[in-house]
């Protein structure tokens, strides 16, 4: 299915990566590094008049492009097992419930830049891939591959039966997560924006850690925590 996708770097990285069926420019914007790109990799691209151009990106937040491109595809979770690298250790997050598409794209630019391997998210009551997403990861969507699970609590137990532990960010029973060994191959649980991880979910996983929170708010962005826990492991993982 055909969907649009706008700004500069979300455009930018998708050419020569995807198939783009038409690339559309504002006329009067300065994008003629995207004009090159169109050029050079056979891409077809139109100027076009504002009152048009709206109709197309609406209240986006455009940067005077769009592109139509074929929708984000999902990535089968054993093909994203079978693509870690030899002699890494294997690094999963997987989000439950989460619905707002700038978290999912926060989280996967965080992905992108501690090197995990790839993203686990449910088909029901979830978010998924789409321009929003595309925009906020600023590209990162491209490298980081997310699987679409119709059962996450079986998905971990079946990772566990393939050695990974699971780790909930979730305050009940929990350590402080700069306590936590994270030395083995992870699969790292984050829950909604409201109602945290389910039950099923966290009685799946094998232990749970918790940010200090010393302020008056009660909890943080979904996608602010996972990137401190995402660093922190990174940092367990590559001291200085």
């Amino acid at each position: 299915m055909k969907e649009w996708i706008y700004g500069r770097n979300t455009v930018k990285e998708i050419i020569g990566r995807r198939e783009v069926y038409e690339v559309v420019i504002l006329n009067g914007t300065n994008n003629g590094d995207i004009i090159s790109l169109c050029r050079k990799n056979n891409i077809n691209f139109r100027m076009s008049e504002k009152k048009e151009f709206q109709k197309i990106a609406g209240n986006a937040r455009h940067q005077g492009v769009a592109a139509q491109i074929e929708g984000y595809d999902y990535t089968p979770l054993g093909d994203i097992l079978m693509g870690i690298p030899e002699g890494k250790m294997p690094l999963l997050v997987m989000l439950d419930g989460l619905e707002d598409p700038h978290n999912l794209g926060a989280i996967l630019r965080t992905c992108d830049a501690i090197g995990a391997d790839g993203v686990i998210i449910g088909k029901h009551r979830s978010v998924s891939l789409s321009a929003t997403v595309a925009k906020v990861s600023t590209g990162a969507i491209n490298y980081v591959p997310v699987a679409q699970v119709t059962n996450l609590s079986r998905t971990i137990k079946d990772l566990q039966a393939k050695g990974y532990w699971a780790v909930a960010c979730e305050n009940e029973d929990a350590k402080d997560y700069r306590a936590q060994d994270y030395n083995m191959p992870l699969v790292v649980v984050i829950g909604s924006e409201g109602k945290g991880i389910s039950r099923l979910v966290k009685q799946s996983c094998d232990f749970n850690v918790v940010l200090p929170m010393t302020g008056h708010v009660t909890s943080l962005n979904a996608s602010v925590a996972t990137g401190i826990i995402l660093y922190e492991i990174y940092n367990s993982r590559h001291p200085l």
